[in-house]
């Protein structure tokens, strides 16, 4: 059964490169679960990206409703002004991050997904809970290789 699933991310690096990471709040009617990691050596852009691959990833049902809201111009504006779909075609010749674009394809058509732009470090409460989680986990003695950043 398809369901509907409200999904926020952030994601964050201090420094650019520079230790970083995810934060995701996934919504469900009365579920909720949140996720973070951290890693050593990324980027901003990355840990955006990363972070609705991960979310995505974390869906338990295939065709399900989702909105995804992100303050990453980065990733909504690729999705919804369709550049990934040139992108895609052009094999991602001269774009940063085709680990991750293609990771985000793959899970990205099994499900119905609507993106939604939103202002960080604003008042969108779920939007500041992720930012939270990925500073945290970016600052955590629990860092990982990000083995696709390629600095």
């Amino acid at each position: 059964m398809a369901a509907d699933i409200t999904i926020y991310t952030d994601g964050s690096a201090l420094g650019n490169p520079g230790p970083g990471g995810y934060g995701i709040v996934l919504l469900s009617g009365p579920h909720r679960k949140e996720l973070s990691q951290g890693f050593r050596l990324t980027t901003n852009n990355r840990m955006e990206l990363m972070a609705v691959c991960v979310a995505l990833e974390a869906l338990r049902f295939r065709g399900s409703n989702v909105t995804v809201y992100s303050d990453s111009k980065y990733v909504v504006e690729a999705v919804n002004q369709r550049w990934i779909e040139g992108w895609e075609r052009t094999g991602f010749k001269g774009k940063k991050n085709p680990d991750l674009w293609m990771r985000f394809l793959r899970i990205y058509r099994q499900h119905c997904v609507r993106f939604v732009w939103v202002k960080g470090h604003a008042s969108t409460v779920e939007n500041n809970r992720c930012d939270q989680l990925a500073v945290a986990a970016a600052s955590s003695g629990n860092l990982l290789e990000d083995t696709g950043y390629d600095g």
